[in-house]
């Protein structure tokens, strides 16, 4: 009897096994075809306050929906004349939830979907409002035509109670789940006129779809601040100047040479003075490289620090060009506040410097007081630093030498960019002897020189 017990355990545990074998094989790519999504979608929108409306027009391919059944024929064609409520529930549940408008920093809870419609994925109606508005309240596609439903493309058009077109207006998208890399081509509409172009990756926060100076001017405070502070290179360079200089006095003629200069160029490229050619930004990242491995290298030989205000200038304009590759990016939350949010993006990148410096400096002082000798700690953290910078050197230059550099063609647009560039020289010359002059009044050069001296007899005694 313990034996048939024991046979019918064994049996049972058997039978078991395998029902959930086959459950899982058989679940398993049901799950995975639920949950598959795209790699990456563009999401293309219209936002336009008009009166006391808010219109969103939104366009959205539809492989971003498969959690959705729609009904279909044949071997996957969607069925336009009974899809109706299948698209309404797409749209409330992947595009409407996840848009969320502010008038005057209110979040507007009220909003009604009004239409939603599918387009051939040939459709270039989303061009203009005009016509988009004009797409989405067309007839739907009749039945007849064959359009494999992934391939699809769905318009969304929702609506907004609003107490005036000229409140201020601010999103906060969260469609980032509609793909691996979600990418959003946003057009807001102002009422004079102007038009807005957003184009992000992901889901950007709250943006300000119409800024006014103000929010524009801390936002990019704020990016200035996170550049210097993500910006590896950025901060090596910083190292390499304090290492040696570490009093505030002395420091002074550096960091403005490096402020100056990199405003300049930054500045001169946000009003398209920068070469527009492809191996423009990889140059601009080499040099970079360059620029710590030679300050880390004057910081190990021993170099006049009187002059070193003239070679940061010159590697602040080299960094100025690389701090425009990210401002030329974040251009588009500056709205109508170019020259306002390019002066705050500088004071950004500046306090983000004066928050590395007073963190750098009392570590520098302590680690040579108590743990090494000045001079052997100098030459030990610059060849550190000298040593990850010259392995990027030779990285970017590997990268810069794949691009083939042809000469320029001699034409108007030529001498036009050289003119262009003759007055950015007139500038940085300009801004060279003015410094000079600050400097030589407040006897901040003839600073160096006593730093020096002041380090030697130390060092003797």
């Amino acid at each position: 009897m313990k034996y048939f017990i024991a046979l019918k355990s064994i049996l049972l545990s058997a039978l078991a096994v395998r029902f959930l074998a086959l459950f899982i094989i058989t679940a398993i790519p049901t799950l995975g075809q639920a949950h598959d999504i795209p790699s990456r979608v563009t999401v293309y929108a219209f936002v336009k306050p008009e009166g006391n409306v808010l219109t969103a027009l939104l366009r959205v391919p539809m492989e971003a929906l498969g959690e959705i059944s729609f009904p279909l024929r044949g071997p996957g064609f969607l069925q336009f004349s009974e899809a109706q409520f299948a698209l309404d529930d797409a749209a409330r549940i992947y595009i409407t939830e996840s848009l969320n408008f502010y008038e005057n920093g209110i979040e507007l809870t009220e909003k009604e979907l009004r239409r939603t419609r599918v387009a051939l994925p040939s459709n270039r109606s989303f061009v203009d409002f005009e016509t988009a508005l004009a797409n989405i309240q067309s007839p739907p596609l009749d039945d007849s035509v064959d359009l494999f439903w992934r391939q699809g493309v769905l318009d969304v058009l929702v609506t907004y109670p609003i107490q005036s077109e000229d409140s201020e207006f601010s999103i906060n998208p969260e469609l980032a789940t509609l793909s691996d890399q979600t990418t959003t081509v946003l057009r807001f509409l102002v009422p004079n006129g102007a038009e807005r172009v957003f184009n992000y990756l992901g889901n950007p926060g709250v943006v300000e779809l119409d800024p006014r100076w103000h929010q524009a001017a801390l936002r990019f405070i704020t990016m200035g601040f996170e550049h210097i502070l993500e910006g590896i290179d950025h901060l090596l360079f910083l190292f390499c100047l304090v290492i040696p200089l570490r009093s505030i006095r002395a420091l002074i003629p550096v960091v403005t040479s490096f402020t100056v200069a990199h405003s300049i160029t930054l500045i001169g490229s946000a009003f398209g003075m920068a070469p527009s050619a492809l191996w423009f930004p990889p140059l601009i990242e080499t040099l970079i490289a360059l620029s710590i491995v030679y300050m880390a290298f004057e910081n190990i030989v021993g170099a006049k620090l009187e002059h070193r205000w003239i070679v940061t200038f010159g590697f602040g304009l080299v960094h100025g060009f690389g701090f425009s590759f990210l401002f030329s990016e974040t251009l588009q939350f500056a709205g109508g506040h170019l020259f306002s949010s390019l002066l705050a993006f500088n004071v950004g990148v500046e306090i983000g410097q004066i928050f590395i410096l007073i963190l750098v400096i009392p570590v520098l002082n302590l680690l040579f007081k108590y743990f090494v000798r000045e001079r052997i700690g100098a030459i030990l953290l610059s060849a550190l630093l000298a040593h990850s910078a010259w392995h990027w050197m030779l990285e970017r230059g590997t990268t810069l030498s794949l691009y083939q550099f042809q000469m320029p063609v001699f034409d108007s647009l030529f001498f036009a960019g050289l003119m262009r560039w003759g007055m950015m020289l007139i500038v940085i010359f300009a801004a060279l002897w003015a410094m000079y002059e600050v400097f030589r009044k407040f006897a901040l050069i003839d600073s160096f020189s006593s730093f020096n001296f002041g380090q030697k007899v130390k060092a003797e005694n």
